[in-house]
């Protein structure tokens, strides 16, 4: 199936509800088996070193300031000042009021900037509203557009708003890559992460997400299992590759490990980079870099040695 704004729209729910339902039982049982494998310990140094290229590093709460701001990028530039091998994260995410602050603060060090555009986190204001957020924060130097859609009207079943609203959010974002948050733990269903998956993709989405962070339920891997299953079809089917980024909740190493794993075994090496798989996270790094200092030295730093975010 093709879906674009000006055609198909009306086959857009037979296709969506005509998606293979998902096996509750089975996937959570798959995502449990995944979750015990564990990496060779001659693996674990390349698998943290690639789990802090894959950290979005975070900071979206209402007393963020510009300090705090450019704090965040000289960690997300040199995450270890102490020592120079360690890699740069992926991106820092911060609201749009930020993203002038966090341009200037991450120029030239091929960090990513990605900002929450789109009435973050509820997605509840007009859609001009969402619009004008997003060209702003492009304007301000984003090259990554987190948005989010518009739970009410997916769960109403208004499927061809909200294909049309990502539509117009990927065309104002222009150059900038989209992630599309589901906000999965809002959907109630497996049947609709993978509906909405889906919807997204065929939107235009170069990314879709789980959540906001801001809900009571956000990244699992049941949930992140169906969204990769999801990319996978699409892309044998379409021929082209989407993201995937897990986000909210995931604080350990351990827990970082568990979906590379599930990344390697059910979409393979071609999502196990920063380009295709992204980790939603504020806490996460600093576990990342107490584990990588320990592999290294033989001893872990203390939980103060970096800087808390």
């Amino acid at each position: 199936m093709t879906v674009t704004a000006a055609t198909g729209l009306s086959d857009l729910r037979s296709f969506l509800h005509g998606l293979p339902g998902v096996d509750k039982v089975g996937v959570e049982a798959r995502a449990a088996a995944l979750a015990t494998r564990s990496v060779k310990t001659t693996s674990k140094a390349s698998a943290i070193d690639l789990a802090i290229r894959m950290v979005d590093l975070t900071t979206l709460e209402g007393a963020d300031t510009p300090g705090k701001v450019r704090a965040l990028c000289a960690k997300g530039i040199r995450p270890d000042p102490a020592d120079p091998s360690c890699p740069p994260v992926a991106a820092i995410c911060v609201y749009p009021a930020m993203a002038p602050v966090a341009a200037a603060a991450l120029a030239g060090s091929g960090v990513h900037l990605a900002s929450v555009a789109t009435a973050f986190p509820s997605g509840q204001a007009p859609l001009e509203v969402r619009l004008a957020d997003t060209r702003e924060a492009v304007a301000a130097g984003a090259d990554e557009i987190d948005m989010v859609i518009s739970r009410g009207a997916f769960l109403a079943g208004d499927y061809r708003r909200v294909f049309e609203e990502i539509v117009a959010v990927k065309e104002a974002a222009g150059a900038a890559h989209l992630k599309v948050i589901l906000e999965t733990g809002e959907l109630a269903t497996y049947d609709n992460v993978r509906r909405a998956s889906w919807l997204a993709m065929l939107a235009g989405a170069d990314f879709i997400k789980t959540s906001t962070g801001k809900v009571a339920v956000n990244a699992t891997l049941p949930v992140t299992l169906v969204m990769l299953e999801a990319v996978r079809d699409f892309r044998d089917r379409h021929g082209r590759q989407v993201g995937v980024k897990p986000a909210g909740g995931i604080k350990t190493t351990k827990d970082a490990i568990k979906y590379l794993v599930m990344i390697n075994e059910t979409v393979g090496d071609d999502w196990l980079h920063p380009d295709w798989f992204r980790f939603g996270a504020s806490s996460l790094l600093n576990d990342l870099l107490m584990q990588r200092t320990k592999l290294t030295t033989g001893h872990y730093a203390g939980p103060d040695y970096f800087t808390l975010d």
